[in-house]
């Protein structure tokens, strides 16, 4: 019997593969389970269409991130935070605030994906890596500077 996954199921394959199984797992435990269906003239068009939007998708993001990414690279950000006379920070600088400014700059971007390659704790410039999509990763230059009291 003939069935499409509807999810990655191990030992059998990955989400919209056809796979043959015996006909009792099929009706027993993998249709039942929500993790396949038949593979039917029907569900196989619908199969083919999904993935065609799922490519369309997913190009359509690669592109927004790359046009991101552009921008990120050009741009030159300063945070301003609290600093002693050595300029060591009271804390570091966090991925919010990055994320913040950047949402000042016109530039929407979620605090999860901005990512450090050590904490940030002194005054000076630092270099941010912003995780846009599994493909596409920019960094951008940052200035830490202590604010004015």
């Amino acid at each position: 019997m003939e069935v499409i996954l509807k999810k990655y199921h191990k030992g059998l394959g990955e989400k919209n593969d056809i796979v043959a199984v015996k006909a009792g797992f099929a009706r027993n435990f993998l249709i039942p389970q929500g993790i396949a269906v038949l593979a039917t003239d029907t569900a196989k068009k619908v199969r083919t269409e999904e993935i065609k939007q799922a490519a369309h998708r997913t190009e359509h993001l690669l592109k927004e991130a790359q046009a991101t990414a552009a921008k990120l690279e050009q741009l030159n950000l300063t945070v301003e935070t609290l600093a002693g006379p050595d300029g060591k920070l009271f804390g570091s600088v966090t991925s919010n605030m990055v994320a913040q400014q950047l949402e000042a700059k016109g530039i929407t971007v979620d605090r999860q994906r901005v990512g450090f390659e050590a904490p940030i704790k002194n005054v000076g410039a630092h270099t941010v890596i912003i995780d846009l999509h599994k493909d596409v990763k920019a960094k951008l230059n940052i200035d830490v500077v202590a604010a004015s009291k």
